[in-house]
């Protein structure tokens, strides 16, 4: 079962996402085979982003804390807010269907 990582980012804190764009991005890179999805989330369609979302390919609690705490977004304190759970993925194209 994967594990969803939602995160909201601090208040104020746009440009420190831009200065660790670049780290951020090699570091997703290194761990792509590790990531289902994932991507920044905005306030609405072509508005400011406010968060990231992460679905890692991962049954295990520890390895999916380590993948998130180990990307430059975390490790700069980006985020204020941080979900972290079980994630089971039960329809939809990006599945080929559904799971019943």
């Amino acid at each position: 079962m994967p594990y969803l990582v939602h995160c909201k980012d601090r208040p104020g804190v746009s440009a420190l996402r831009q200065e660790a764009l670049a780290d951020h991005f090699a570091y997703v890179e290194a761990v792509l085979d590790k990531i289902a999805v994932a991507g920044p989330m905005k306030d609405k369609v072509g508005g400011e982003i406010v968060g990231s979302c992460f679905i890692y390919h991962t049954d295990d609690e520890a390895e999916a804390r380590a993948l998130f705490e180990n990307d430059p977004y975390y490790q700069i304190g980006l985020y204020g807010e941080v979900d972290m759970m079980a994630f089971t993925a039960a329809a939809g194209s990006w599945i080929g269907g559904k799971i019943w």
